[in-house]
């Protein structure tokens, strides 16, 4: 429809030399007749100029709308809620971050530290604009692209996000791990990851999210090589055993379960590992549903409602596993991981059932 208005305009428009009568028989419209058919025709034409005009600013007012609701839909979406407390506190961070920054511009440290604490609160097209910056002034620091590869998962850029964890990969080969620094520390203000963690386990992530389970299954692989500590163990542990069973490998994926067990000394992913153990039968899927829906809404609850869905999925139970994707979806925390996978199979299943 869209398609045909716009040729229609532009036909009217570029026809300055057709004459448009307004014939029926013998008939003409009273204006022609006050006015001579000549100055009757040369209105009229203008009309239908100025008509076409309209209607193509109309188009073009509608277009550019579109695709500014596109972009909002994610880089400029407003935030998942916080307290006014944490949002406080997120601002003062970005203020003393911005400070040094300015401070000290040839310092890569202050270049990371502004583009994360511009993301936590939410500013995600200004926190991939410095990591793009600090790519220009740093081009061989893995950082850069780790950091800015996790941003455009959150704007679901998957394509430039794996093209950043590929290149973070390439710099971080045959070099030693480094402690990752928490920006939002957990209760025991233990960081948690590394730097070459985050590396694969985004870009298995990545991979997962576009449905690329092979390369989702290899970046996971090396993850699981630099996962040293039980919460690192539990978070790969768990997209590896999905991505397994994504690919009805379920012999390996049961392998995956056999350094899982319920003492773990787990700091902050307590999700990931109950789910672990109701992949193992030691809780049942009915337990955890039911404790997780008691939870109000954060990553952690739909790390964990994600987990079941994907479990019900690749069970053959795809009513009840649809069900747990659109709540999940139906909440504000837009940004978490759960979400983001919770999407993409919502996605998936909307085209295989079409």
């Amino acid at each position: 429809m869209a398609l045909c208005l716009v040729v229609w305009a532009c036909k009217t428009l570029t026809s300055h030399s057709e004459v448009l009568y307004v014939n029926q028989g013998a008939n003409i419209a009273p204006a022609a007749l006050r006015m001579g058919r000549s100055d009757y025709n040369f209105m009229f034409t203008m009309k239908h100029s100025l008509f076409a005009l309209a209607v193509l600013s109309l188009l073009f007012t509608i277009i550019r709308s579109q695709e500014k609701s596109a972009g909002r839909d994610f880089a400029d979406r407003p935030p998942p809620p916080a307290t006014a407390e944490a949002k406080s506190e997120m601002q003062k961070h970005l203020a003393a971050a911005r400070a040094k920054f300015e401070s000290n511009p040839n310092d890569p440290e202050a270049f990371i530290w502004l583009g994360r604490r511009l993301a936590y609160l939410g500013q995600f097209r200004d926190a991939i604009d410095v990591y793009t910056k600090g790519i220009e002034k740093f081009p061989n620091d893995p950082r850069f692209y780790r950091h800015r590869g996790h941003r455009h998962i959150t704007i679901r850029k998957f394509d430039p996000a794996i093209a950043d964890f590929e290149q973070a990969a390439k710099l971080i080969r045959d070099k030693p791990d480094q402690v990752e620094p928490d920006g939002q520390p957990n209760p025991r203000n233990i960081p948690t990851s590394t730097l070459q963690f985050n590396i694969w386990y985004h870009l298995g992530l990545a991979y997962y999210l576009t449905g690329d389970y092979e390369k989702a299954l290899k970046s996971y692989r090396e993850c699981l090589k630099v996962s040293k500590n039980p919460d690192a163990l539990a978070a790969t542990s768990h997209w590896l055993y999905m991505t397994l069973r994504r690919l009805n490998r379920n012999a390996e994926a049961a392998q995956v379960l056999n350094p899982i067990h319920d003492k773990m000394d787990i700091i902050e992913n307590d999700g990931y590992h109950r789910l672990l153990l109701m992949y193992k039968g030691v809780i049942s899927h009915e337990e955890l549903l039911a404790e997780t829906l008691k939870q109000t809404a954060s990553p952690g609850s739909h790390s964990v409602l994600y987990g079941l869905g994907s479990w019900y999925l690749y069970n053959g139970r795809h009513t009840e596993a649809a069900e747990i994707l659109r709540k999940i979806t139906e909440s504000e925390q837009w940004t978490s991981f759960g979400y983001i996978a919770a999407e993409a199979d919502l996605k998936r299943l909307k085209q295989s059932s079409s």
